[in-house]
């Protein structure tokens, strides 16, 4: 066996800056293929990745060495450098500097895949706040 195995998952939400619609279809289907691209290319786990105009959702899968905060902070970064550096939006843009994360079981992987595979007809009935709520309130049953 090389190294430690390690099943650490996290379930990432980030919003655009002030939480505008600013990431159109075109625009999402182009950069989150960018996105995991470039996570791979810095040894970055990204599992799933899908969003809607004003978040996205991540599911990473943490290295021994990895940091969250850090992974999402190059996620973030990169991905606004490269929106902005390719001038795919009207305006600059921005993610919002917080984010939201939970841990996954291994057992529930499949299941959070297939919920951010789903961002698009998730959110015909339950907006960006309701999703945070339930969100929060799962973080709180903990």
């Amino acid at each position: 066996m090389n190294g430690p195995s390690v099943y650490l998952f996290v379930h990432v939400i980030c919003t655009v800056q002030g939480r505008e619609k600013l990431l159109a279809k075109p625009v999402r289907k182009v950069l989150f293929v960018h996105m995991q691209k470039e996570g791979e290319a810095k040894g970055l786990k990204i599992l799933e990745v899908n969003g809607v105009e004003d978040h996205m959702h991540l599911l990473v899968q943490l290295m021994p060495s990895q940091n969250l905060a850090q992974v999402v902070r190059s996620i973030k970064a990169a991905s606004s450098d490269w929106l902005n550096e390719n001038r795919l939006l009207a305006t600059p843009f921005e993610w919002e500097e917080t984010y939201y994360a939970l841990s996954v079981s291994p057992s529930s992987v499949k299941q959070v895949k297939d919920f951010i595979e789903k961002q698009e007809e998730h959110h015909k009935v339950k907006d960006l706040d309701a999703e945070l709520e339930a969100f929060i309130r799962l973080k709180e049953q903990i």
